[in-house]
């Protein structure tokens, strides 16, 4: 089947508004959403000031994170070729693990700031993240960008704007959005809706993150500059994504570690 024929942005009167920049928003409001409503609860600290204070510090860490990890990590040459290409942030280009380092630097400071502990604020943090993912996930899919690799299954889709060749392909990115979005975001706000260790959510995020990421990397395209990094199958995406798995599960055994200590 064709993918959907959607214009990559609307006009607003005058000005051109791109989709994929009102998915960063949806996922921000939806955030600040999210972090207010757990901040009612009983025996949060939180307020909704500091909810507020919080998403503003992790946009900017997104945002620069996300842009300066995709030049570092995806396509630097080209960047250094055309540097003002840098702000063209409305034509995609921004990297999942350059945002989650920006992100992880700009909490440390706010951190700091409310004196709370950096996985105080990680662990409430990582549960108002994956709306966020899955709507940029769709974003990517509006923009007829990242699709999969090809395909024959009944629900293959031909990106026959962004694709030369019309092959039917995965459409992947919708496999990132309904995991890494949808599928991710229950399993944390379930898990997350009663006490736990600290840092036992944050370990829960990267672990769940790197899973599923490096699953749909089997179905996705890898970017045409890079290809493969090995075997046919190994992708940028798969590589970054590895240390997630492990640092998460390296937390995720000192968070089950001190509970066992609180419980003797």
């Amino acid at each position: 089947m064709l993918a959907p024929d959607i214009q990559p942005y609307f006009e607003l009167g005058p000005l051109k508004v791109h989709w994929y920049g009102m998915m960063y928003l949806i996922g921000f409001l939806s955030a600040w959403w999210l972090g207010v409503r757990r901040s009612t609860q009983e025996d949060s600290p939180w307020d909704e000031e500091q909810v507020g204070d919080l998403i503003f510090y992790a946009a900017i860490g997104v945002i620069l994170g996300g842009r300066f990890g995709y030049i570092l990590f995806y396509d630097l040459a080209a960047y250094l070729q055309n540097p003002l290409d840098i702000f063209k942030i409305w034509q995609g280009g921004m990297s999942f693990h350059g945002g989650l380092i920006g992100v992880l630097v700009s909490l440390w400071l706010f951190a700091r700031k409310l004196g709370y502990t950096f996985f105080q604020v990680t662990d409430f943090v990582a549960p108002l993240v994956p709306i966020g993912l899955g709507a940029g996930r769709v974003g990517n899919f509006i923009n007829g960008e990242l699709w999969g690799r090809e395909t024959d299954v009944a629900w293959g889709m031909v990106f026959s704007k962004t694709d030369p060749l019309l092959l039917v392909r995965h459409p992947s990115q919708l496999y990132e959005a309904l995991l890494e979005g949808v599928l991710l975001f229950l399993l944390l706000w379930l898990y997350s809706s009663k006490p736990r260790p600290l840092m036992a959510v944050s370990a829960l995020f990267l672990i769940g993150y790197g899973l599923f990421r490096s699953f749909v990397e089997l179905f996705r395209v890898p970017d045409a500059h890079i290809g493969y990094l090995a075997f046919e199958w190994l992708t940028m995406g798969q590589l970054l994504s590895l240390p997630m798995v492990l640092i998460g599960l390296l937390f995720w055994m000192f968070a089950q570690h001190n509970l066992k200590k609180e419980n003797k």
